[in-house]
């Protein structure tokens, strides 16, 4: 193995631990953000309020989609972002049973 592999391989490594740090991150900030979002869906029963509103979603959808300057395509912003809204939704719909 000549040394330009050796030295590729060693950063593919550290960037292997990049991204494991990231996910352990990304997965506290998604737990974060269900709890809060389970407070949010006692409040809204209590006020007789759905668990989903449409408008409150594609105002987060929107104001992220002014923040995103990449390299993450909007579409794909879109998709992870509202598969995150409906897991919440899901598990506030436990609330309202």
């Amino acid at each position: 193995m000549d040394k330009e592999t050796r030295s590729d391989l060693k950063k593919l490594k550290e960037k292997r631990r990049s991204i494991d740090l990231l996910d352990q991150k990304l997965l506290m900030l998604l737990n974060q953000r269900l709890r809060v979002a389970l407070e949010i869906g006692k409040i809204k029963r209590r006020i007789g309020k759905k668990a989903y509103d449409p408008t409150r979603e594609k105002e987060v959808l929107e104001k992220l989609k002014l923040k995103n300057r990449g390299p993450l395509k909007e579409q794909n912003l879109i998709r992870i972002f509202r598969t995150i809204m409906k897991v919440c939704r899901q598990s506030q719909a436990q609330i309202f049973r």
